[in-house]
């Protein structure tokens, strides 16, 4: 069976869900490219680049980069494609960033084909995040400045406050499918690839 020319997979849920790891996983099976914002803001952190150094207060804080160098990045990205095969790990968080992409990606004929939302109840979530960063401080690792608990929590709220729109805007659109992202990340993984036949 041939691959689509586009798949635009838009993978949603709170920080520390797991899905990251989950997404890296469909883009091998499902021949995506993976799009973390998050990877690309901190690459150009690590960078000490002139974009780099503009978000990293705003990543330390726990905030949100502002929308319009979120697009001008993935418009960047998705541009350079022959066909726009890409899963969206952490982007877009809020509707307003939804309708953007929306309007991008019919300029490149290329519509969202799935949206799985990954469920999990906060202090599950707290406890994952808080547990990473104690595993790379073991390790000997950098730890990530938003793995503590207290930024954990303030990241739960604005995911909260703000994702909720964009839950409803794909639930309207019939393009979202919730799954319950409790158990083994091969248990998550069977329920994500159910969802999507």
């Amino acid at each position: 069976m041939t691959q689509p020319k586009h798949n635009v997979v838009i993978f949603l849920g709170p920080p520390g869900a797991g899905k990251g790891t989950q997404a890296e996983r469909l883009a091998q099976d499902k021949d995506l490219v993976k799009i973390s914002t998050g990877d690309i803001l901190r690459d150009h952190v690590a960078r000490g680049t002139e974009l780099g150094q503009q978000v990293k207060p705003i990543l330390d804080a726990g905030q949100l980069v502002p929308d319009d160098i979120l697009i001008a990045l993935i418009r960047d990205k998705l541009a350079s494609m022959d066909a726009v095969r890409v899963i969206f790990d952490g982007f877009p968080r809020t509707s307003a960033q939804a309708k953007e992409l929306d309007v991008l990606l019919e300029e490149l004929g290329a519509p969202v084909s799935a949206v799985p939302l990954l469920e999990v109840p906060d202090q599950v979530l707290i406890d994952r995040i808080v547990d990473r960063g104690r595993q790379a401080a073991a390790r000997g690792e950098a730890v990530r400045s938003d793995d503590t608990e207290e930024v954990a929590r303030r990241r739960q709220d604005i995911y909260r406050e703000q994702t909720q729109p964009l839950i409803d805007y794909y639930s309207a659109r019939g393009q979202l499918t919730r799954i319950d992202g409790v158990g083994s990340m091969d248990e998550v993984y069977g329920r994500i690839l159910n969802s999507m036949q």
